[in-house]
Formats: C-alpha cells, structure tokens, sequence
C-alpha cells in the first residue's frame, strides 16, 4: 500500500479523498493556487505545493507542476478527483512514465472512452445501445444545419471534450444550430482546450440515470447500482439519488450487465461511470464514460456502504476487488443536494464573495436518518469567480425515498449561509414539490417547472400561521430576555399581552396567546387565526436556526434579524415577519410600498464576469431576442438578449471588462 499520495484537485473532493487516506494511515500531499492559498484541502493535508496564479491553466491544469510536487514530497501516487486533469490520458501516461501511480484508469480506457465522440464509435462497435448521431468531427455551423436537419430536431449540440454541461446546447431548428454550434466550441475551447463538438438527437422526456462500475487489474468488474440524476439546469446536475424512482430490476440488471461489458471491453482499472439516458419506456441510451470519480459518489456509498475512494486506492495499489457481484447489496434511499454559489432568483446566475457565516447541519446518524456534508470551504473562506461555484454537497440516507427526502428538507432548512447568494431555497423547494416526491421526473423538470425562472415562492395560509408562529415565539424569547437584564432601568411589568397580530409578507396574521407566562425552554399555547396550537422550542437569541414543534409538527427554520421585524426562511420560502400590537397592524395597513427603482432602460450584468463581447452599436435597432452581449463567470458563456425591440442609445463596458453584479452595460432609448 502507498504511504503518501498527492491530490491534484481542490475544494471538496481533495477533503474528501484525504479523509480516507488519512482512515487508512496513508500520508497527503495538498497543491494549491495563490487563490487557495488558505483553503481547507491546504489545511487538512499532511502537505501542501504551491503550483502557481489563481487560474486553472496556470495551476491545476499544468501537469509539470503536478509531477514536479509529487517528486518534492516523495508522493508515490496521484488522486486526480475529478475535473482538472482527471481524465486527461497524457497526464496519466506521464506520471507512469516518472514512476508515479494513477490512481483511476490505465491511458487506455481514458482514451477510448474520455472522447465523447471516440467513445460512442467504441460503444458501437461493442454492441451497447446508442443515441442516434453524427459522431464525426463538424467543420462549421453550415455543416452543423445539414446534419442536424438529416438527425431531425431536436438536437444536442455537445463539445467532445466537454462535462459539467459546458459546451453544450439544445437546438429546436436551425437558426438555433447555429447559434449553439458557435456558443459551444467557444466554452469548449475556453473551458477544455479543444473546440471539437459532435450532434446527436435529442431524448423527449429523458431521464439521466448512470451506473456506477468497480474494476480492478485482475479481470474482475463489478456494477454498484445506479444514480438517477435527472434534476439539472444548464445540463449541470444539481440533485441526484440512488436508487432511482423509476427502474425495475430488469432494466437495473440490463443497464449493469452493459456497463460491465463496456469497462471489460476497455481493461478499465478503477471506479468509473457508464451515463444513460433513459426514456419513458425505460429504453437506455449510452451517453458517456466518466474515467473518474463522479461528484455524485456519496449517494452510491451511502446505499452500498463501499467507499469508493478507498477501492480506487486499493485497485491502484495491485489489490483485487474484495467483493463479487452477488455481494453488492442496495440499502435505503440516498439523496445528494448540490449547494452551489449561485442566485436562483437570478436564474441560477454565479455568485461569488466571502462566506461570513457558514453553519453545516451535523453529520452523523440520528436514529434511521444519516446527513453527510462534503465541503472544502469553511467560515470566513471565499468563492472565487476562478473555479466551480460548488459549496458543497449535502447528502441524507434513510430507509425510504420518502424519509430521505423530508431529511434532506431538514437539513436544507438548518444550512445556514450568509455572505453570498445560493441556491439553498431552490433546494429546500424541490423537496417539498409533488412532481419530485412521486420520482416524475426528467432531465427538463426546472425547466418545465420554472418556466420563468425559480421566484420567491409565497406561503399559504397553513404555512403563514407557522411562519406567526415562529416569529411570536422569538420575540417572546427575546422580550423576556431584555427584561431581565441586571442594569434594566425599570423593572419588568411580567404582563403580558394576550393579542398579536404577525405580519408574514403582505398578509396579517392575528395571534391570541393561551398562557400568560414565557417559560425557558419556550413552551407556549397559541391561537392562530382562531385555531389553538402548540408552540415549543429551545431556541435563544443569536442562534440562526429555530428549531422545534408548531402543533405537533417538527420545525426547522432559518431567522435573521432586520429592520423591525426577522426575515425567516424555511422550505424555500423567505418572508420578512413583524410582530404587532392589533393597532399598529391597523396602522401598517396604511404604510405606502416603496417601489423599486426602473431599470427597463438599462441592461444590467446579471451576475460578477467578465465581458467576453458587445454584440451591438451605439444608436443600432435591436429586435427582441438578438443578442446585446455575452458574459463569462465561472468558465460558462451568459447570453444577454434583448427582451424587446429597442434602440441602443450608449455603452458602458467593453469586452475584457470585468463587471460587478447590477453594473450597467448598456443604456437604451
């Protein structure tokens, strides 16, 4: 067994590789950037290289420097993770050049099955079912028109080289060929140093759903059930399962028994992923081979109880597989959320900044529910505009689908983060929206289900009386607090007032409270709008999260302190709560709304990026839907069009400008 390897990655998956080496006394080596100079990998490493400027292409993607770290610090294996160098064969082949240990595939099978274009040839040729495509390399946008047109529309423009939905595009007809056929060799090129993209039809209703495969360098190669991971936007996944909602045993063993073929037929060593796309009628298409570990691992592990880290270590040090086919077992329901550093009030736009308060919800087993948290960040850590924006990857297990998903919307409800914009309301939504609790789902479920965007949600009327409740009782506890302070001037009435009236939002809701004493823990009879209702909770002022029974029901809630009131969060709902005396309710009624300003004339940029392009003049007509300008954040290329006709009547930026969100570009007439 090796007794030091390096990481060649960052952020979580380098913590979550040096957590198993460290379990199994194997010694780590961390490289970094100049922007992760004091990241979490570094910190949890027995070392740590420092391998040049904050861009990836001046650091991470250099493999000399890679192999240049690991002769410094004597590491005899490399743990690519994935991304970055993962599946790059000449990487690979290079450090088994130097007498260093890949620890992943042989070049070979990263070869045959990295090349999205080259693997489908491959599968073909091994008999696994394909999606219908043209699997040569496309000239030109002209070209793209012909093929796309002999295919049929809808097609999927894809770059060959790509992943993580770069470089990818969904054309309905031709103008949007080859309109996309230009958008994705650009990302590709920016993003994995090769411009090739291939077409292939495009699945109606299609479900992402992979197999996770083990192989090792004796022959032995073994399925560990499937991930379905149909909830994506921007063709980027950002909730996956395992198992899935929607196979049957048969289409499982079918889909496995292909994916073990395939990683035979290519000598794969390793943990690897075989991607289907799955119809309605459970017909499987392969996609692609990912020749890594995939970041939606954990779900796998959490139903399995393999960790796969540990087997990729183990596979690369010589040693066969342990275990058989006939042992792999599927345990409960595991659900993998993605917390990403994006607004989803902004259609999911990139959001970067300091994470001044950052408060996980506690890892470990409570009675048949397990929460794991991979992170690489911490309080006080910043997200880069130079990498993924993935905070981290919040996973539940339980015996159910359903019992994990209603873990999931407790922990999504007790993940506290502040000092940057996340998607952490969109996800506590999705836990809660019917088409997700029955597993209908496919690849285009936020976009058919948020056709406009993901808005700030408004709560019913049940959920109003709970959002009263908590804030009642906070400032009940607050109160009463106050008004035991030593120094207090006047000394505490103990009268208490036994009407309220909660605002939550635009809605008004009267409370009449049933006992006339706050008791610490809080434990107190409510009247909500009429209906009695039991309120407890341990919560104490400062605490982010409130948590406790409202009637009975268990309650998990973010609050934070504004002007005159709290804003609460919780189940993807976020509403500013006053607490009022009945006559100053009957006076809020009559306070005018401020409205926000008029930005119609202005084109704003959405988010932190760079301006990769001005697409237009000062004083041109604009028709809707052209485009005005193209943004970059985060590696991915943001398309601003005209959302009607218009006339440009000046330009504030540049191309090579780096904006800040809400930074004017353009003004019209």
């Amino acid at each position: 067994m090796f007794k030091k390897i390096l990481i060649a990655n960052r952020g979580e998956i380098a913590c979550r590789v040096i957590k198993t080496a460290r379990r199994m006394g194997i010694l780590t080596v961390a490289v970094y950037s100049d922007a992760d100079r004091d990241a979490l990998h570094v910190e949890m490493a027995d070392e740590a290289v420092h391998i040049g400027p904050a861009a990836a292409s001046d650091s991470y993607l250099v493999a000399e420097k890679i192999i240049a770290a690991c002769k410094a610090t004597g590491a005899e294996a490399v743990h690519p993770g994935y991304g970055f160098l993962s599946e790059r064969a000449s990487f690979c082949a290079e450090l088994e050049k130097q007498g260093i240990v890949f620890i992943g595939p042989k070049p070979k099978a990263i070869m045959a099955m990295g090349d999205k274009i080259e693997s489908k040839k491959f599968a073909n040729a091994a008999g696994v079912s394909t999606v219908p495509g043209h699997l040569g390399v496309i000239e030109d946008a002209a070209r793209a028109e012909v093929i796309s047109g002999g295919i049929g529309y809808p097609v999927m423009i894809k770059a060959s080289a790509g992943g993580g939905g770069k470089g990818m595009r969904i054309a309905w007809n031709e103008a949007e060929v080859r309109d996309g056929f230009e958008r994705a060799r650009s990302e590709a090129k920016s993003s994995f140093g090769d411009d090739r993209v291939f077409i292939e039809k495009f699945i109606v209703e299609p479900r992402h759903i992979e197999i996770q495969v083990l192989a090792d360098a004796h022959g032995n190669v073994v399925y560990l059930g499937e991930r379905e991971c149909s909830i994506q936007r921007r063709n980027q996944k950002v909730a996956e399962e395992a198992p899935s909602p929607f196979l049957d045993k048969k289409t499982r063993e079918a889909m496995g028994e292909q994916s073990v073929a395939l990683a035979k037929a290519v000598d794969y060593q390793s943990a690897g992923t075989v991607e289907f796309i799955v119809d309605r009628d459970r017909n499987f298409y392969f996609l692609e081979m990912n020749t890594r570990l995939q970041v939606e691992h954990p779900v796998t592990e959490l139903v399995t109880g393999i960790d796969l880290v540990e087997q990729m270590i183990r596979v690369a040090a010589g040693e066969p597989l342990a275990l058989a086919q006939d042992d792999v077992r599927l345990d409960g329901w595991a659900i993998e959320s993605r917390l990403y550093a994006e607004d989803p009030y902004r259609n999911f736009l990139p959001s970067i900044g300091r994470l001044t308060r950052y408060r996980p919800p506690a890892e470990g087993r409570t009675g048949n529910i397990v929460v794991r948290n991979d992170t690489g960040v911490f309080e006080g850590a910043e997200i880069s505009m130079y990498y993924d924006p993935m905070i981290a990857k919040l996973c539940t297990w339980a015996p159910t689908r359903l019992e994990a998903i209603e873990a999931m919307g407790r922990a999504l409800d007790g993940f506290v983060v502040d000092g940057i914009e996340h998607n952490v309301p969109f996800l506590s939504a999705l836990m809660k929206h019917p088409r997700w609790r029955d597993g209908r789902l496919s690849t285009g479920f936020i976009a058919e289900e948020y056709p406009d965007g993901f808005a700030p949600m408004k709560p019913d009327r049940t959920e109003e009386a709970t959002l009263a409740a908590i804030a009642l009782s906070a400032s009940l506890i607050e109160t009463n607090r106050r008004e035991r302070f030593a120094d207090r001037l006047r000394a505490a009435s103990g009268a208490l007032r036994e009407h309220w009236v909660v605002k939550t939002g635009d809605s008004h809701v009267a409370v009449r409270l049933l006992d006339g004493l706050v008791t610490i823990p809080f434990d107190m009879e409510m009247a909500i709008e009429g209906k009695n209702s039991s309120v407890v909770t341990d919560w104490r002022p400062g605490d982010p999260v409130w948590s406790g029974t409202v009637g009975g029901r268990n309650i998990t809630a973010q609050i934070r302190p504004v002007l005159n009131g709290l804003r609460i969060d919780w189940q993807g709902l976020s509403v500013t709560a006053k607490v009022l005396s009945p006559r100053h309710a009957e006076l809020d009624r009559l306070m005018p709304v401020k409205l926000p300003p008029d930005t119609s004339k202005l084109l704003l940029c959405p988010m932190p990026g760079l301006v990769v392009s001005i697409a237009v003049a000062e004083g041109q007509e604009v028709k809707a839907g052209e485009t005005l300008a193209i943004v970059e954040a985060m590696k991915m290329e943001n398309v601003l069009r005209a959302d009607r006709d218009l006339i440009v009547s000046k330009i504030n930026a540049a191309a090579g400008e780096s904006l800040a969100v809400d930074a004017v570009i353009m003004e019209f007439a």
